[in-house]
């Protein structure tokens, strides 16, 4: 009798494991197309220099197409070549001005970075999360009780990798809905600022230069941004402080 059950559970649990490793596959299949067709060769500088004055004319003809084809390759960028993600949105800044460029990267931006949140999470991500030790627990419980708040400083704060972003809230059980307002909102500040610096990109080529993108780190805008994130905890501060003085006034009742 157990014999037969563990022959019965077998094919269920294979199949269980090819039904959550399709997300992951569908995105290995679709890197395998991206690089194999070559689009990565034309994410470069040196790209959009030498075909600035034919692209531009065909933005100009086709605004609406452009756009949508601007945020569709940023969504394949986000997930399959990240750093990249920079020479987009400075592109973008070129291309279509800072303001239109920031819409447009923030859109595409989200829709990839979500895609490889679900892949992670519809995957592997709860899987491991249900199997992980209580550290690991703790860590995911601490994580959501504030997950929005933790998501804006990790996007605000450019000293953590975009990729690893899509990812690790996919381990900690972070909502959906969370996920996609954090990614949208916090990734603004950082993009307005390399869409500013596309803006100008005329005059760098001109000059036969190469864009500033270590300009984020420039204490004048970093600094913003970092009083943005620590803005984004205090609802973190609030609720621990809270807790204290509860902690506290139940301590000394009697």
């Amino acid at each position: 009798m157990a014999e037969t059950d563990e022959a019965e559970r077998a094919p269920a649990a294979g199949g269980f494991w090819k039904t959550r490793l399709v997300p992951l596959l569908a995105l290995a299949a679709a890197a395998a197309l991206f690089f194999g067709f070559g689009l990565h060769e034309h994410l470069t500088f040196e790209s959009l220099r030498d075909n600035r004055e034919s692209l531009l004319s065909w933005v100009g003809d086709n605004r609406a197409l452009a756009a949508a084809l601007f945020a569709g390759l940023y969504a394949v960028v986000v997930v399959f070549i990240p750093p990249s993600g920079t020479i987009m949105t400075v592109a973008g800044g070129f291309i279509f001005g800072s303001v239109l460029a920031t819409i447009y990267t923030v859109c595409g931006a989200t829709v990839g970075a979500t895609a490889l949140f679900l892949a992670v999470k519809l995957s592997i991500g709860d899987f491991l999360l249900a199997r992980a030790g209580n550290a690991v627990k703790k860590m995911e419980a601490g994580f959501r009780e504030n997950e929005m708040s933790y998501m804006l400083v990790l996007r605000l704060i450019p000293l953590f990798p975009f990729w690893l972003v899509n990812i690790a809230p996919a381990f900690l059980g972070v909502r959906l809905r969370t996920f996609v307002i954090g990614t949208a909102v916090g990734i603004i500040p950082g993009t307005f600022v390399y869409a500013l610096v596309g803006n100008g990109l005329g005059a760098v080529f001109d000059a036969s230069g190469t864009p500033d993108l270590g300009v984020i780190f420039e204490p004048e805008i970093l600094a913003p941004i970092v009083g943005l994130a620590l803005l984004s905890l205090v609802p973190v501060a609030y609720k621990k402080i809270k807790a204290r003085n509860a902690g506290a006034g139940t301590g000394g009742e009697t």
